[in-house]
């Protein structure tokens, strides 16, 4: 059984002030079960000012996570703060991976920091926390994880700020900021996650789909065998397609045929080749949906996916959230509005943390024998724990 605590701190430049706001919300010196994990976000100031080195210096345990520009805990939400879910236990085990560097051979490089850290037994679970690398793939991270560890759920985010070249997207550990390494959670025990997604309305879905033919990762060269910007001319979205993230409120829905969900994907820019860059891999053989999305529909499918989970809270202790930064980028003005909602539905229900992510690690579908993991763009996430 796990035990879930949630608390944080806005002070942004008196160390003292943020540890005193941490450790009163954590209450008593006993409340800490044998074996403890923290999950961090935070915006990239608490890094930049040093609380955050001074609040994982002052509290007895590992410490983890990335920074994000949107947070929220049950009693307060923003921009400008540091929030901290901690998971503790007494027959619950974590193990915490930090790996080298991945700005090269990142598949070997994740696939070597697991197999050193795995127990004989397989994880319940894997919490991933990986960068924001563009010449990266967030669909490798998943693959490679889902490989190694033998189809171990794995639920996380690709860290995300608000700078104009995401400079300050960094990871955190224990105090620590790194660019360019990815941390894990191995899980270990007798729990059972269980995970939501919300993306976009099935009726937003346009009736001309393609079958992708021609690509390389994330790079989209053609559709029914003809180049990708003439399939753009067909949805008459050529000069949309110009100007980089324009599109964002038309994201694709990738279908892998394969009998899994659709996952959402989002197109990013052209090159000048005209081909079509997106925000995750466009595997050959699979078939691409654009959709429509706007405020209405974001607020719909997140509220329909929490409406689920509260159906399900029995047994589990604690709810870890991550939504895609476009979804608040939909909601323009009102941009924390989905954070907004989340809160007033689960309120006090349970202990929940939410932040903005660059990219979404979740399952769409998990048996017993392993989960099959989706790296996602655009999406509402939710893990009970």
């Amino acid at each position: 059984m796990i035990k879930t605590l949630v608390t944080r701190t806005a002070e942004v430049d008196d160390a003292k002030t943020a540890i005193e706001e941490i450790k009163s919300q954590l209450g008593r010196e006993g409340c800490l079960l044998k074996n403890t994990i923290g999950i961090i976000a935070c915006h990239h100031e608490f890094v930049l000012s040093g609380i955050l080195k001074g609040v994982c210096e002052a509290l007895p345990f590992d410490i983890v996570g990335t920074i994000s520009t949107g947070l929220s805990v049950a009693d307060e939400h923003g921009s400008l703060l540091l929030t901290l879910m901690v998971l503790t236990s007494d027959d619950v085990e974590f193990e915490k991976i930090l790996t080298p560097s991945l700005l090269t051979e990142p598949g070997r490089v994740i696939t070597e920091s697991y197999k050193a850290a795995v127990r004989t037994e397989k994880p319940a679970l894997i919490l991933t926390f990986a960068p924001f690398i563009l010449q990266n793939s967030g669909d490798e991270y998943v693959n490679v994880i889902s490989e190694v560890s033998g189809g171990v759920p794995c639920f996380g985010t690709l860290a995300v700020d608000d700078t104009l070249d995401f400079a300050n997207s960094f990871m955190l550990a224990d105090g620590e900021h790194y660019r360019d390494k990815m941390i894990m959670i191995l899980i270990y025990g007798d729990i059972h996650p269980k995970f939501y997604i919300a993306n976009i309305s099935e009726n937003r879905i346009l009736e001309k789909s393609a079958v992708v033919t021609k690509s390389a990762g994330p790079v989209l060269m053609e559709v029914n065998e003809r180049p990708v910007i003439e399939y753009f001319e067909d949805m008459g979205l050529v000069k949309a397609s110009e100007t980089q993230y324009a599109m964002s409120s038309l994201p694709f829905l990738l279908d892998y045929n394969d009998g899994t969900p659709k996952v959402s994907k989002i197109f990013v820019m052209l090159t000048p080749e005209k081909y079509a860059i997106c925000a995750g891999a466009m595997p050959q053989g699979s078939t691409l949906y654009m959709a429509t999305t706007d405020k209405d529909d974001v607020l719909l499918t997140t509220s329909k996916a929490v409406d689920l989970l509260l159906r399900d809270i029995e047994g589990h202790s604690g709810l870890l959230i991550y939504s895609c930064v476009g979804r608040g980028m939909t909601l323009g003005a009102e941009q924390f509005k989905e954070i907004e909602l989340v809160k007033q539905k689960v309120g006090a229900t349970l202990p929940f943390m939410m932040a903005f992510s660059g990219g979404e690690i979740c399952p769409t579908q998990v048996s017993a024998e392993k989960a099959i993991n989706r790296f996602h763009n655009n999406a509402f996430i939710a893990c009970l724990l």
